[in-house]
């Protein structure tokens, strides 16, 4: 059963082909038309001037003629000696008395200036363009003039001369465009069926032979991005087969620990084993809450710009660890002064997290009665520092150096752990930008911790 086609959204964009050919051929109109107007200006001038010189050389050999040989008592008419010579008519003027006209002249006068010069007139319901000037005797008023009609007949055929073959190249010129434009648009019609056809777990990189360079960064950012997928795709993947390896044994753990509750005679061999069971599935829960930390901030924005008291932060998180540094013996003491106003560029529990897991692996792997000792200060750059040092065995450079890869843990230490801490820690500082070393503590002998803001 086929399915409709979907129908195009009333406010969908329109393609880049499109636009750049309504574009362009816009243009193209604009400027023809811009030509053409201008052409026609440029012709109406051209031509106008070229005429009023002919009437003027028209009137110049009339001057010259005799008019002696004029008759006053009756009209004079110049015979027509070719088909084009209607155009230009004349009339000899005495006083007010028409002595001689051109055939097609009317008995009217073209105009009723005197002076010398170039007028426009209205005769008989006719536009005139009129040269005057006077003749060398009698006071003879010679009028040359010419249809305004005319002029414009010729103006039109020589600008239809002129922009006839613009315009049969009009059609030529938009295929061409609409050739040029499609040829263009082509490579980034391929790439988008190189991108559609690609199968969903292909992270390959784009081929970028035959790419236009403007179209070059394209490709070149959608490989990077396929990298960048490609690669956390492969942390996921080591990440769920590390997870599913650690979560196996507090599991096998605690199931061992039952069938032996379930077969124990002995009640005190029962209490031992259910309570091993209560810690191998304390084990299991811390190991989960750190994945699902992890797995958070995997997924973290660091568009989040609010701000946090970290002294306020620390006391809090101090207090809540108390009980579990008193039951190993274990104390956790705050340098004065904490910096009260002191706050950093980070979510609070962003702050928590950190801090929490900080304390946690200072408490962890120092021994019982060991201190384990909390600051908060300013840099005198103003910035932010926290330090926390403990009084433990510490770690060794090349230990030091592979703190935060994950599910890492220093063997010997006698401790239960996921090595998940450190690289929630890690995670943090490069979402937020900050600046997490390690050393020996100068003071208690263990390990050093500062982050700097």
């Amino acid at each position: 059963m086929s399915s409709a086609a979907a129908p195009r959204p009333p406010h969908a964009p329109r393609s880049l082909q499109t636009r750049l050919l309504t574009t362009v051929l816009t243009l193209v109109l604009l400027a023809w038309g811009v030509a053409a107007a201008l052409a026609w200006r440029e012709t109406d001038e051209e031509v106008s001037d070229l005429l009023d010189a002919h009437l003027a050389q028209t009137a110049a050999l009339l001057r010259l003629q005799p008019l002696d040989e004029l008759d006053e008592d009756r009209l004079n008419e110049a015979p027509e000696l070719d088909k084009h010579q209607p155009r230009v008519v004349f009339q000899l003027w005495h006083e007010d008395q028409l002595l001689a006209r051109s055939a097609n002249a009317p008995q009217e006068p073209l105009t009723q200036r005197r002076q010398r010069g170039f007028a426009d007139s209205q005769v008989a319901g006719k536009a005139w363009r009129v040269f005057v000037t006077q003749g060398r005797e009698r006071d003879v008023r010679i009028l040359v003039g010419e249809l305004q009609s005319v002029r414009r007949e010729i103006v039109l055929a020589s600008l239809t001369s002129i922009l006839k073959p613009m315009l049969w190249t009009l059609p030529l010129l938009a295929l061409g465009i609409w050739w040029t434009v499609r040829g263009s648009v082509r490579p980034l019609g391929r790439l988008g069926n190189a991108v559609a056809t690609r199968q969903p777990q292909s992270l390959a990189p784009l081929t970028t032979e035959g790419v236009p360079p403007e179209v070059l960064p394209l490709v070149t950012a959608l490989n990077e991005l396929f990298a960048r997928m490609a690669r956390l795709l492969a942390t996921e993947q080591q990440f769920t087969a590390d997870a599913a390896h650690e979560l196996r044994t507090p599991i096998a753990g605690i199931r061992m620990q039952a069938q032996v509750a379930q077969g124990a005679t002995d009640t005190q061999e029962r209490a031992r084993a259910l309570q091993a069971t209560v810690q191998g599935c304390d084990r299991a829960t811390r190991l989960v809450e750190q994945l699902l930390q992890l797995a958070r901030l995997d997924a973290e924005s660091t568009h989040d710009s609010s701000s946090t008291p970290l002294a306020e932060v620390a006391r809090q998180v101090a207090a809540d660890l108390q009980a579990t540094a008193e039951h190993r013996r274990q104390r956790i003491v705050l340098r004065e002064p904490l910096a009260p106003a002191v706050r950093i560029p980070l979510p609070e529990p962003l702050a928590r997290v950190l801090l929490r897991n900080l304390l946690d692996n200072a408490l962890r792997y120092s021994p019982q009665g060991a201190e384990v000792q909390l600051q908060v200060c300013a840099q005198d750059n103003g910035q932010a520092q926290l330090v926390v040092q403990d009084s433990g065995p510490g770690l060794a450079p090349a230990e030091q150096a592979r703190l935060g890869e994950r599910f890492f843990r220093v063997l010997g230490t006698g401790q239960s752990g996921s090595g998940l801490g450190w690289s929630i820690i890690q995670r943090i500082a490069r979402l937020h930008h900050l600046q997490v070393n390690t050393d020996r503590s100068p003071e208690l002998g263990g390990l050093r911790v500062r982050v700097r803001w």
